[in-house]
């Protein structure tokens, strides 16, 4: 093997690469694979669906995505992807001499691999720009047409996305036959890989689930996309950046707070005009005992002297049958003794 040789850096470790490149494309490579096609298979049920499904993923926080994005989506993938052009640049295609089905395999096999990973790079540039940081988004991706997509509104931004063009939804759409096509035919290829089905008769037998597999996210993956191209769903939001997103969701919980405070003074003040009403209630029958003893003024705008007695305008039975009964009261602490001896049933 020649230095010049790009896959020269396999070296005696060679066996070992290609069992690794064979494991991540099962897992977690295909295993996301599955999930992600999916998650957007929600979409068939409605914008709100999507959303839900969308808002469950970003419940984990950011940090725990970046940390399950790198080590278990991203990484594998650009190992898997690069090992895989590797090996292509080594391969030798002569499905012209020999048009067997086995041949057309081996070569879709490591077409749809090429497809698959430049999708997959344009892919994750175009709704998440790669990468996170704000300036980066702000200043490269975004202005550079990535970065489209807001898990906060993930109806209307991948919608709007996918939408943009012809062309955009065409890569889609092959994007997804490759990359599906490649993990069915892969499972095929990596039970001969790991000796599970060796013989020809297993290995014409495994070809019916691994095909059922395919044909089946084949069609969540295909029904996505014609689901993100005609489902109903609003206007996609102005794109502000993740620092003005933040100040955003501040200046609403500052709303919410003062909301909150308003009630909770309006509440104080119902409690207040509660008290007052029952201070008032209580009033009638404390005025007749400030009446009997001379402090207040006559209801009949004549003033009473001090000991003089009630008003002459005012019923002796009356006053009496208002006033409360106190253990304390004695007919000597109160003006009102004369009535009370007028009144025949006390």
């Amino acid at each position: 093997m020649s230095v010049s040789d790009p896959a020269s850096i396999f070296g005696q470790n060679e066996f070992l690469v290609r069992r690794l490149h064979s494991l991540t494309g099962l897992m977690p490579i295909g295993g996301y694979l599955v999930f992600h096609l999916a998650t957007n298979g929600a979409i068939i049920d409605g914008a709100e669906t999507f959303q839900h499904r969308a808002d469950q993923i970003h419940q984990l926080g950011t940090t725990t995505i970046l940390f399950l994005e790198w080590t278990l989506i991203f990484l594998p993938i650009l190992f898997h992807g690069l090992v895989g052009m590797l090996i292509v640049t080594r391969g030798k295609r002569n499905v012209a001499n020999y048009e067997y089905r086995e041949n057309w395999r081996y070569t879709l096999q490591r077409a749809s691999g090429v497809v698959a990973f430049v999708f997959i790079i344009w892919h994750v540039w175009h709704l998440h720009g790669w990468f996170r940081w704000d300036w980066w988004i702000e200043n490269v991706a975004r202005p550079l047409g990535g970065a489209q997509f807001d898990a906060y509104h993930a109806s209307e931004t991948a919608t709007a996305a996918i939408r943009a063009s012809w062309w955009v939804a065409t890569f889609y759409a092959v994007g997804v036959i490759a990359s599906v096509y490649h993990l069915a035919n892969g499972l095929w290829t990596m039970g001969i890989t790991w000796g599970v089905w060796t013989s020809p008769e297993a290995q014409r037998r495994a070809n019916l689930p691994c095909a059922a597999f395919g044909v089946g996210l084949m069609f969540i993956g295909l029904g996505a996309l014609y689901a993100m191209l005609t489902v109903e769903v609003g206007p996609p939001p102005e794109k502000d950046s993740p620092a003005a997103a933040v100040a955003t969701f501040e200046a609403s919980a500052m709303e919410v707070g003062a909301i909150e405070v308003g009630a909770m003074e309006a509440g104080t003040m119902e409690a207040g005009t509660m008290e007052a009403g029952t201070m008032e209630a209580e009033s009638p029958t404390a005025a007749p005992v400030a009446a009997s003893s001379g402090l207040d003024d006559a209801p009949s705008g004549s003033r009473s002297s001090l000991g003089s007695g009630p008003p002459a305008t005012w019923d002796a039975n009356t006053v009496v049958h208002s006033v409360p009964t106190r253990a304390d009261a004695s007919p000597s602490a109160s003006h009102g003794k004369t009535i009370s001896r007028t009144n025949p049933d006390l």
